[in-house]
C-alpha cells in the first residue's frame, strides 16, 4: 500500500532533505555565490532523473536564474499533472538566532530545523517520495518546474512560463508552495491577495526651516504626510479608502484569533485590527501596509521644519479586485486628504494580480479524497495573505488547467525566518497527498 510504502521512504526523504538544506541556494550574488544556486540545480537534476523522469534540464531565465524542467510520460490518454516547486531560499537573516546552522538538517523537539526544511525544499522531497512510492505504477503523466528565483521575486520563471509552453502544459497545476492551516489539517491555499506598490511625495517649502523661527504658521511637510497616511485606518484599524470595499467575508477555514496573536507574536494587550475575523481581514479585505518612510532619524535631527517627506505604501486586495484600480483609488484618496495644500506627487510601482483557485471540477474533486484517505479528515480551504504573481501567469498561459495551492509549510515552520523547520508527518502525508491525487485524478479522467 502506498502509506507503507511512503512509510518505508521516510529515511530516503529525510536524507534528501538534509543534501538539498546543505545547498545555500539564495538567488542573490550579493549575498551568496551562485555555485550554491548552481550544484542545487544539479541535485534536482540528477534526482529527478533516478526517480524515472526523461529530458530533465536547467534553463537559464531572464533574470539569471535557472528552472528546471522534466517530464514523465504516463499511459496513453491520460491526464498530465505539473507539479511546481522552488529550490531557491531565503538568507539566514540573523545568524546569531539560530540554534543549529541554516544550512545543517538538524531534527529536534520533533521536527526538522534548517533553511529550506520548508520553504520550499520540503515540497521537493514530498515529490521526489510521491514518485518513488509509486514507482512504475504512475497513472498520470507527470511534468515537473523547479524555479530559482521564487524568494527573490524577480519574475524569471514568469518569463519562462508562456514562452515554453510546450514543456509545461498540463491538466491540473499542483503548485507545492502553502501549506495546511495546521499540522494534520489537509488545506488547499484557494486565494491570494494582489498587491500594488506605491511611494507618495510630499513638499510644502523650498527648503528647511528653523522650527523655533517659522514653527506654527510654516505648513510642515511631515506633519502633513502623517495626517494623509493617518486616514487610511479608521480608529477600529479597518481600511478606510474611499471608494474602495473593505467589507468582504471569507468562507473557508477560519483563522483563530489566538492562533494569529501567537503567529504574528503581538504583543500582550495590544488589539488585533478590524471588525472582521481573522480571515476576513487577511485573505477577503484590502489593506494598505507604510513600508517606510523618509524623515530624518530621531538620533541626528535637528530642531527643524522638514520641507518634503515621502512614503512607500504597499495595497493588497483580495480576488475579484483589480490592484490597478484599487491603487487608482488609494492615488485619489491621499490626494484628497492632503492638508494645506501640500504639494503631492505619486511614482507607482509593481504590480500583481490577485488569484482564485479551482474550487470544483475533476482535480479539485480528486484533491479532496486524496486529502481525506491522506489526513483522514476533510480537506478545508484557507486564503493567503501574500501574493504569487506565477500563479496568475499559469492561470492566464493554462486557462483550461484546474490550479491547486499545498504544501508543508503550516505556521509552526516559521518560513523566512531563522529556525525554519518542517514537521516530518507533514512531509509524509503530503507525499501521500500527491501520490493518491495522482490515481484519484488518472481514475476520474478515464471515467469521464
Amino acid at each position: 500500500m502506498l502509506r507503507e510504502r511512503i512509510r518505508d521512504l521516510m529515511p530516503q526523504a529525510q536524507a534528501d532533505l538534509a543534501e538539498m538544506v546543505t545547498f545555500r541556494s539564495v538567488h542573490d550574488a550579493a549575498q551568496f555565490p551562485v555555485e550554491g544556486c548552481d550544484a542545487m540545480v544539479d541535485w534536482l537534476v540528477d534526482a529527478f532523473t533516478s526517480v524515472g523522469l526523461s529530458e530533465v534540464a536547467a534553463h537559464v531565465t531572464a533574470d539569471g536564474s535557472k528552472a528546471v524542467t522534466g517530464v514523465r510520460p504516463g499511459p496513453p490518454g491520460a491526464p498530465t499533472v505539473l507539479l511546481y516547486f522552488h529550490h531557491d531560499v531565503q538568507p539566514p537573516l540573523d545568524d546569531a538566532a539560530w540554534l543549529s546552522s541554516p544550512w545543517e538538517l538538524v531534527e529536534r523537539d520533533g521536527r526538522w530545523f534548517g533553511r529550506g526544511t520548508a520553504d520550499d525544499k520540503g515540497s521537493i522531497a514530498v515529490v521526489l517520495t510521491a514518485l518513488r512510492a509509486l514507482g512504475d505504477d504512475l497513472p498520470v503523466t507527470v511534468r515537473i518546474v523547479g524555479e530559482g528565483s521564487e524568494e527573490q521575486g524577480t519574475g524569471g520563471l514568469e518569463d519562462f512560463v508562456p514562452r515554453h509552453p510546450e514543456l509545461l502544459r498540463a491538466d491540473a497545476i499542483l503548485v507545492l508552495d502553502s501549506g495546511n492551516v495546521a499540522v494534520g489539517r489537509p488545506t488547499l491555499t484557494t486565494s491570494l491577495r494582489g498587491v500594488a506598490d506605491l511611494v507618495v511625495t510630499v513638499e510644502t517649502a523650498r527648503s528647511v526651516l528653523h522650527s523655533g523661527m517659522f514653527g506654527g504658521p510654516a505648513p510642515d511637510a511631515l506633519a502633513a504626510l502623517v495626517a494623509m497616511l493617518a486616514t487610511l485606518r479608521d480608529a477600529a484599524g479597518n481600511t478606510t479608502i474611499d471608494g474602495l470595499d473593505a467589507s468582504g467575508s471569507w468562507a473557508g477555514a477560519e483563522y483563530p484569533a489566538d492562533r494569529f496573536r501567537s503567529d504574528a507574536q503581538v504583543l500582550d494587550g495590544v488589539d488585533l485590527l478590524g471588525d472582521g475575523t481573522v480571515a476576513d481581514m487577511l485573505w477577503a479585505r484590502p489593506v494598505v501596509t507604510i513600508l517606510g518612510i523618509d524623515c530624518p532619524p530621531v538620533v541626528g535631527s535637528s530642531a527643524a521644519i522638514q520641507p518634503s517627506a515621502r512614503a512607500r505604501l504597499n495595497l493588497r486586495v483580495p480576488p475579484g479586485t483589480d490592484p490597478a484600480a484599487a491603487r487608482d483609488k488609494l492615488i485619489a484618496h491621499l490626494r484628497a486628504a492632503a492638508p494645506w495644500g501640500a504639494r503631492v506627487s505619486m511614482e507607482p510601482g509593481g504590480i500583481g494580480a490577485p488569484f482564485a483557485g479551482s474550487l470544483g471540477g475533476p482535480a479539485y474533486d480528486a484533491m479532496a479524497r486524496a486529502m481525506a484517505d491522506a489526513y483522514g479528515r476533510d480537506l478545508e480551504t484557507q486564503g493567503q495573505g501574500g501574493s504569487i504573481p506565477l500563479c496568475t501567469v499559469f492561470q492566464e498561459t493554462f486557462p483550461d488547467a484546474e490550479i491547486m495551492l499545498l504544501g508543508v509549510c503550516e505556521p509552526e515552520c516559521r518560513i523566512h525566518a531563522p529556525n525554519e523547520s518542517v514537521h516530518p508527518s507533514e512531509v509524509a502525508n503530503m507525499a501521500l497527498v500527491v501520490a493518491r491525487f495522482l490515481q484519484e485524478f488518472a481514475g476520474s479522467s478515464a471515467s469521464e
